[in-house]
């Protein structure tokens, strides 16, 4: 289970991460049958903006539970506040029941979206996984074009700064899951956006595939099912990523789903909608 709950996966799909998110592990091993020559990664879009008449939450909290294959080991909670023009989003992923006694996971990141432009204001992430402590802040500076890690190894008292280039807009893994539910999500089309993933900049698709009904604990919904792409970096060394948006002016992420290539398949089921 260290795999099914790790905090990259919650990170983008959370996952997205994601798509949050997410948000599957940075360890996965990609499938060696499926090796091919790899494609010229996809130009680096434009982040677009929010489309017209979208409204965020003033204030919401999706809880999900989590299983890994046929086990329920997790609950992750998004807590989505707008004050002063940006969107401020919290997720929480913790191990429960048996699956915390073996392997205890208490995660928890920061992220946040100018609701005008969509550009994300920074991610921050505080991970402890077992013995392993982490705490990393990635700030965005778009006036210089640069983006800025500080990261602590609380175990080892280490530290490191990185710095790389970036656009004038990005995303990144958890806000990604939330400006997804601003921009149009039409069944056959794909849309693409920039993504800040450690330290480089990649392109994401996120491929509006079809149609589905998904019963979930909170209720059942007529959802778009969006599954996230790219040509490198996190989503596409991750295994497969989608996300179930409800097929209203909402685009609320109801179902998230990690299928790794080794690790197997990790499941978010919308369990609770509060607006408080």
């Amino acid at each position: 289970m260290k795999a099914g709950i790790h905090s990259s996966k919650l990170a983008f799909a959370l996952a997205a991460l994601a798509l949050t998110a997410a948000p599957v592990c940075a360890q996965l091993l990609r499938n060696p049958l499926a090796a091919k020559p790899a494609a010229p990664p996809r130009p680096i879009p434009q982040l677009q903006p929010p489309m017209a008449g979208f409204d965020f939450p003033q204030h919401q909290t999706l809880t999900y539970t989590v299983d890994w294959r046929v086990f329920q080991g997790g609950l992750a909670v998004f807590h989505l506040d707008q004050a002063n023009g940006i969107l401020k989003i919290s997720a929480t992923a913790d191990t429960i029941g048996a699956v915390n006694m073996l392997f205890p996971i208490v995660d928890r990141f920061q992220s946040g979206i100018d609701v005008k432009t969509g550009c994300s204001t920074g991610f921050n992430k505080q991970i402890q996984e077992g013995r392993r402590k982490i705490a990393s802040e990635l700030a965005f500076d778009y006036a210089r074009g640069k983006q800025n890690e500080y990261a602590r190894n609380l175990v080892k008292g280490t530290a490191t700064r990185k710095e790389a280039n970036i656009p004038a807009c990005v995303s990144d893994s958890l806000s990604a899951l939330f400006y997804t539910q601003a921009e149009p999500i039409t069944v056959g089309q794909t849309f693409y956006f920039p993504l800040a993933d450690s330290m480089r900049t990649v392109t994401v698709g996120m491929k509006a595939e079809s149609r589905e009904e998904i019963k979930t604990p909170a209720g059942t919904f007529q959802t778009i099912k969006v599954q996230a792409t790219a040509d490198e970096g996190v989503v596409k060394n991750r295994g497969s990523i989608w996300i179930w948006y409800t097929d209203d002016a909402r685009h609320l992420p109801v179902q998230m789903q990690a299928r790794a290539f080794f690790w197997g398949t990790i499941t978010f089921h919308l369990q609770s909608i509060d607006f408080k």
